[in-house]
Formats: C-alpha cells, sequence, structure tokens
C-alpha cells in the first residue's frame, strides 16, 4: 500500500471533500492547490502491475497524471488533520523540533499514531475498528505498533494493520 492508497482511503473513511483536504494540508503546512490534491488522489498506476507486466506495449499511456505522495506529504497531512481537530500543540520553550518521517520509512506506524491522537481514540477503540474489519489484534501487539522507532518492542506495522484500520474506520464513520 503506497501513500497514494492511504490518502484515498483516508479521504474515503473520513468522507473528506477536496476543499477540506487542501484546508488540512494548509494546516499542516503546506500549500496546495484543489487539482494537485485531486491529482495525489489518483490511484498509481504501478499498484496494479504485477510482475512488472507492461500495460501499455505502444507506450501511449506513458504521461501518468497522478502525483506520487511522498512521506513527507502524508506526514504533512497527518498533521494538519491534528490541528483541524484537536486544535493547535504550542511549543514548550527549549523543546527540539521532532524529525520528520523519512522518504524511504514504513508510514504505516505514523498513520495509526496520528490518527490515534487526531481522531481521540483509545487503544480499545483501535482494537475494535480493527475487530470491525475482521483482524484480531490484542493489546500488546497493538503497543509495540505505536512505540517509538528503536525502542525494544517496537514492531514495524504492515499493510495488512494499517489497510484494515482504514477499512474499519470507514465503517465506523460512513456506517
Amino acid at each position: 500500500m503506497d501513500n497514494n492508497d492511504i490518502l484515498i482511503r483516508l479521504r474515503y473513511a473520513l468522507n473528506l471533500r477536496d476543499t477540506q483536504m487542501v484546508q488540512i494540508f494548509k494546516l499542516g503546512g503546506a500549500e496546495l492547490t484543489e487539482e494537485i490534491v485531486r491529482k495525489l488522489l489518483i490511484k498509481s498506476k504501478d499498484t496494479y502491475r504485477y510482475n512488472d507486466e507492461v500495460d501499455d506495449p505502444d507506450g501511449v499511456g506513458d504521461k501518468e497524471e497522478n502525483i506520487k505522495c511522498k512521506n513527507s506529504m502524508l506526514e504533512t497531512f497527518l498533521n494538519g488533520l491534528i490541528i483541524l481537530k484537536r486544535g493547535k500543540q504550542d511549543s514548550k520553550p527549549g523543546e527540539p523540533e521532532k524529525p520528520g518521517l523519512k522518504n524511504n520509512e514504513n508510514p504505516n506506524n505514523i498513520l495509526l499514531k496520528k490518527l490515534k491522537i487526531a481522531l481521540s481514540l483509545s487503544s480499545e477503540d483501535i482494537i475494535d475498528i480493527l475487530k470491525e474489519a475482521g483482524v484480531i489484534i490484542t493489546k500488546g501487539e497493538l503497543s509495540a505498533l505505536l512505540r517509538k522507532e528503536g525502542h525494544k518492542n517496537y514492531k514495524e506495522c504492515g499493510d495488512k494493520y494499517a489497510r484494515n484500520f482504514l477499512k474499519g474506520l470507514a465503517k465506523k464513520y460512513r456506517g
């Protein structure tokens, strides 16, 4: 699951419009137009390809209309969502600025953490949302997913959990 797919699923789950997406990106610190947001919400062609198959042997469709969403762009959106839902947090004097996501880093753990904050979810809420999507997870496993990278009990969040979490969110918020 790539970042464009995460944005598409999150937009659907939270029932957001293009104008709201632009506002959320702006709150996160990125000035985007509705046209750019629409291009971010187009699935990448390589998501559909299996075993490097070529769908267009003549190369007519080489020009892709989507914009690849980088980790920094996804994090900007999630930060904007937190500000929209919870308000801006004042930084404490002397507190160092937190480093952003690296482009080769798995964004699924950050997705879970930031959505937990933005939507004011407890661990039990996340477990219930995942259960709604058909995934059973223990509190200990969830705790490992929410830990800081480098912690001895940290566990990388796979696409299975992220995909089903977004699916469960859609069921919860869209009915």
